[in-house]
């Protein structure tokens, strides 16, 4: 296939890169100056998208997508398929299914699950939002960029189910890092916590996968100085559209609205910013009741 990407930045370079090296025609289109082994760069995004059978789109937020949409959806030939990866808002992802489908062109919201990691190992996961063919043109190339792809509805279910699986991971995170703070401070060995918690109804995957104590569990950010597997700021993000959805949907939401708020002083008022989101446990070990 000829392939469009747009956004090549941490995750979007290495998906565009797995492409190209499964043997897919991809040209790529970035505001910065970037150079991804495989894909030849565009002077922009329409001149990218120009005779492409699908166009990829990886970018901050749905304000950009928007602008990006305008761009890149007039230039799109007939019967081309739109994969937004980028996790957005679920208004905007929806607007811009309309606007291809104004056009008579596929698209598909698929944000991702996985991190850089996942981006560079090709394992990611897609939660997909869009028509059944239009799912069915994104399959192959969600094959080669993930291990995982689960068409979950209609125009902005993918986006639907990214946010609210990632409010669980915020607010989970929350519980397993004062958790852990609490077991120090009861004298708990964190070894002993987590082998028990990790086998009884504790479970979860913020325990048992990602654990936010260092040396204990599987490698994790943690014992890396919590360098950002997914970070602190990309959590607070997720968070805020979960709350934004929630206010348009006029849902209860008051874990996810705790979690965000909790973040929000983590990120923008203490040491968070730039840290993965586990090093919630370093900061509830200096924090005290009152």
């Amino acid at each position: 296939m000829k392939i469009a990407f747009i956004g090549l930045g941490n995750m979007g370079a290495p998906m565009a890169g797995n492409l190209a090296q499964a043997g897919h025609d991809v040209t790529g289109f970035d505001r910065a100056d970037v150079a991804v082994e495989g894909v030849a760069m565009a002077t922009s995004a329409a001149a990218a998208v120009a005779n492409a059978d699908a166009v990829v789109t990886m970018l901050p937020n749905g304000q950009i997508l928007r602008a990006v949409a305008d761009e890149v959806i007039p230039a799109m030939q007939e019967e081309a398929v739109l994969i937004d990866c980028s996790t957005v808002d679920v208004d905007s992802a929806r607007a811009v299914a309309q606007q291809a489908a104004d056009a008579d062109l596929l698209s598909v919201d698929a944000p991702v699950s996985g991190g850089i990691g996942g981006a560079a190992a090709g394992t990611l996961t897609f939660m997909a939002g869009g028509t059944d063919a239009a799912f069915a043109k994104a399959a192959p190339l969600f094959d080669i960029m993930g291990q995982k792809a689960v068409h979950c509805g209609e125009a902005g279910s993918g986006q639907a189910a990214k946010i609210c699986n990632n409010m669980i991971l915020g607010v989970t995170m929350i519980a397993t890092c004062e958790a852990f703070a609490l077991a120090d401070k009861l004298g708990l060995d964190r070894q002993k916590m987590f082998d028990v918690v990790s086998t009884s109804s504790g479970y979860s995957w913020t325990m048992n996968a990602y654990c936010p104590a260092p040396g204990i569990g599987p490698q994790s950010p943690a014992d890396n100085s919590y360098t950002p597997g997914f970070a602190a700021e990309l959590m607070l993000k997720d968070l805020r559209l979960s709350q934004q959805a929630a206010d348009s949907a006029d849902a209860d939401t008051p874990m996810g609205q705790i979690a965000t708020a909790i973040y929000e002083q983590f990120v923008e008022q203490e040491d968070g910013l730039g840290r993965d989101f586990s090093a919630m446990l370093p900061r509830f070990e200096k924090r005290s009741r009152s």
